[in-house]
């Protein structure tokens, strides 16, 4: 692989495991007790992309599609099949120390590990010390974090009495207590709620802002993405779908946009009404025909306001995924 400025570098990446399969029934139970059939799961198939330094992009794709599993492989847990792998210049499964310092795996899923019987300010004084983080350097860290992620009531407080919301605030700051440069956040929001889930992507937003980390982002929450990631990745099936913009999968996907629009008159012969109440219409629209539709309807009706928008973001990923990418 050419060196390059990029953080992550992935040239085609593939991923393969055996699993077990028997047939249903008591005799083929004992059967495969004496002979195992396995089958070949393609989890990764030839995937290739690269993020720059301080570029914040989304990794989704549907449950099975292979987003963990890559994960896994960028943080050094583990080991492809093929395929060359860089990490801040590094192979990411040789697992070295001074590279391991420099960046952090954070899943929504289990956001806080060790002994669950210490306090938070312990499992943060256990951090820094396995990464080797100067006192002063901790205590400026642990000030940042405190006032970004609102943690001064919960250093007294055991890990196994936080609530999901306070684990995943305390998970990060685990993580991110030595400075990491490259953050790999798997489903960081997963069964938040809205109120949590908006705390901790403003939270990711305001620590790239002020550290210029890489941040490679999964989640299933639309929100999430839409908010953070400017560049999307969609994987499917171990497969790299689409690369770029968030804009230019809508306009790929989608032929069409929607305006919205207030007013007391009836704009329904403008376009396709998906939405009506209070005097708030949502009219469906071709995107060749929005600058037209927009400039005959403030002619013809007295309006109050109109926005024009893309479509929901959820609607057109389950449309690439039930459909592929045209």
């Amino acid at each position: 692989m050419v060196a390059t400025m990029s953080a992550v570098e992935v040239e085609n990446l593939s991923m393969s495991y055996k699993a077990p399969v028997r047939k249903s029934g008591l005799r083929a139970a004992f059967g495969s007790l004496v002979r195992r059939e396995y089958k070949t799961v393609q989890a990764l198939d030839e995937v290739s992309f690269t993020i720059a330094p301080g570029e914040v992009a989304g990794f989704i794709g549907p449950n099975g599609a292979g987003k963990t599993t890559t994960m896994k492989i960028l943080s050094g847990i583990l080991h492809p099949t093929s395929g060359a792998v860089q990490v801040l210049d590094t192979v990411p499964w040789q697992r070295r120390s001074a590279f391991l310092k420099r960046i952090a795996f954070v899943r929504g899923s289990q956001p806080v590990g060790g002994s669950q019987e210490l306090t938070v300010m312990d499992s943060l004084e256990y951090q820094r010390l396995l990464y080797d983080v100067p006192r002063p350097t901790f205590r400026r860290t642990l000030a940042d974090l405190e006032a970004l992620l609102e943690l001064d009531p919960l250093f007294e407080r055991q890990l196994r009495a936080l609530s999901l919301g306070e684990r995943m605030r305390v998970g990060l700051a685990m993580a991110l207590i030595y400075r990491p440069e490259v953050l790999f956040l798997d489903e960081p929001t997963i069964g938040l709620d809205v109120t949590a889930a908006g705390q901790i992507r403003e939270f990711v937003r305001e620590y790239v802002e002020q550290t210029g980390a890489t941040v490679l982002l999964t989640s299933h929450y639309m929100a999430d993405v839409e908010s953070l990631c400017p560049r999307l990745i969609l994987i499917d099936k171990g497969k790299v779908q689409y690369d770029g913009p968030l804009a230019e999968l809508s306009a790929r996907l989608s032929p069409y946009k929607l305006i919205r629009i207030s007013t007391q008159g009836d704009p329904s012969p403008f376009g396709e009404v998906v939405d009506k109440a209070d005097g708030q219409w949502v009219l469906r629209v071709p995107r060749d025909e929005v600058a037209g539709t927009t400039g005959r309807l403030l002619q013809a009706l007295e309006v109050v306001d109109l926005a024009v928008e893309e479509p929901p973001l959820e609607k057109v990923i389950d449309q690439a995924y039930r459909e592929g990418l045209r």
